[in-house]
């Protein structure tokens, strides 16, 4: 009989890896947007990380009767007060053209604003909340943070959305530029899952019962 399953509400491979990565050993089958391809995009309209995230979790768990894992994740910039925050993977749109922006076209923007800002006034943070929704009302809330400045140029191949211009000062290097492995340790998201981890272990142990397909429960008579 196969375990419980899990959907992490998200179509970007990158992400969907580092979840997988950070997830591993749990008796979970992991499941992606990339499972569902006739599920709606959720409109990321909400004011805080919080909210996305909740919404996310919440319509796909209504979608698929599954326990649903989303994470509104963004980069918190001190000298521009705060931005780009929940707009960080939209911050280069340009409503002249509709083409959503790249990564690349985000942090080429964020760079230019910050084209005069001195080093030592170029501190910024990565923020990740997550939301697990589960399919009888439970739903668990972590958030992870991880600090570091704004680069004067992008590095890296690796990661994805800001890492190349995300410097963290231990490493002396960029996001983009540290193995997976160490990005799994000291990430935002994976600070996170460390909170999220133990209640998740704990709820699987004890009370299996939470992740129970919603649909099926549904189907039951009485």
């Amino acid at each position: 009989m196969a375990g419980p399953t899990l959907v992490i509400a998200s179509k970007n491979p990158g992400k969907i890896r580092e979840f997988t990565a950070l997830f591993s050993g749990l008796a979970l089958e992991l499941k992606s947007l990339l499972d569902f391809p006739e599920l709606p995009e959720v409109v990321e309209d909400g004011l805080t990380f919080l909210d996305n995230a909740r919404k996310k979790a919440q319509a796909v768990l209504t979608a698929t009767g599954l326990a649903a894992l989303a994470d509104d994740s963004g980069l918190e910039v001190v000298a521009l007060g705060g931005r780009p925050g929940v707009f960080s993977a939209r911050y280069a749109a340009d409503r002249t053209h509709p083409r959503p922006p790249t990564d690349r076209d985000n942090y080429l923007k964020l760079l230019e604003e910050m084209a005069a800002i001195p080093w030592e006034r170029r501190q910024a943070r990565f923020v990740c909340v997550i939301v697990l929704a589960l399919p009888h009302g439970r739903e668990i809330v972590a958030q992870g943070v991880c600090e570091g400045y704004i680069a004067l140029e992008p590095r890296g191949q690796g990661g994805f959305g800001y890492d190349p211009v995300f410097w963290l000062p231990q490493y002396r290097c960029t996001m983009a530029e540290v193995e997976l492995a160490t990005k799994n340790r000291i990430s935002h998201r994976a600070a996170a899952l460390v909170q999220l981890r133990a209640t998740l272990e704990e709820a699987l142990a004890q009370q299996p019962e939470l992740f129970s397909d919603l649909s099926r429960d549904v189907a039951q008579p009485g």
